[in-house]
């Protein structure tokens, strides 16, 4: 049986089912134990390119992107918020939470996957945007996340000072839109399977065993 997964994670910052879709993931692998080698890469989608540097509302820019009532998104945001808890990630979204730009944090993602902190630092982003509500678009808050992950405060403040990167991630965006990824999380497996959505632990855990035996068709 193979041991080895390459697995490309392509996801935005502020995407609950990403946030979701990564925990899962991460148990999965987990119970995989150690004999399987993972090579882990993020890869950046951005869900809503144009967002102005304020942000938005969050009640506000759900029910005018999804065309649904005030109601409804709550009962979402409910259910979002369960399915977190689920597999231990913690949301702390309201009405008024904002939903901000995330051009940036890909940028230092991407910087990032070259000093191999790229995975911490897309848990340390996700948590500080849904769970301690933080503005991930503010550059000194990028910064003093990127050290939490173990990167130089003062080389992440100069990389986003400047538009390093920038052109890494619009090719990199291109390229998964060119390769039919429409929506997030999408999971690809060893260049060849795909597993999209914000699946629950056992779901992934059964799909990358099957990759393993190599009996299976992933779609």
């Amino acid at each position: 049986m193979n041991k080895a997964l390459k697995i490309d994670f392509v996801s935005d910052v502020v995407c609950p089912w990403c946030a979701i879709g990564l925990a899962g993931l991460n148990t999965a692998l987990e119970r995989l134990g150690p004999e399987t080698h993972v090579d882990f890469t993020v890869h950046p989608f951005e869900l809503n390119p144009g967002m102005p540097a304020a942000g938005q509302e969050q009640l506000e820019h759900i029910t005018e992107k999804y065309g649904i009532s005030a109601d409804q998104a709550r009962i979402n945001r409910e259910q979002i918020r369960a399915r977190a808890a689920s597999v231990g990630f913690t949301m702390n979204r309201d009405d008024t939470s904002r939903v901000y730009n995330t051009f940036d944090a890909h940028r230092l993602l991407a910087w990032a996957k070259e000093k191999n902190a790229q995975a911490a630092l897309k848990l340390i982003l996700l948590e500080a945007y849904f769970t301690d509500g933080k503005n991930i678009a503010d550059r000194n808050v990028l910064a003093e996340l990127a050290s939490q992950a173990g990167l130089d405060t003062v080389e992440a403040s100069e990389i986003l000072a400047s538009d390093r990167f920038a052109q890494e991630v619009k090719e990199e965006e291109t390229f998964w839109t060119q390769r039919g990824i429409s929506s997030v999380p999408a999971v690809i497996v060893n260049d060849r399977y795909l597993i999209s959505g914000g699946q629950p632990p056992d779901v992934f855990e059964e799909q990358l065993r099957a990759i393993l035996a190599g009996d299976v068709e992933t779609s």
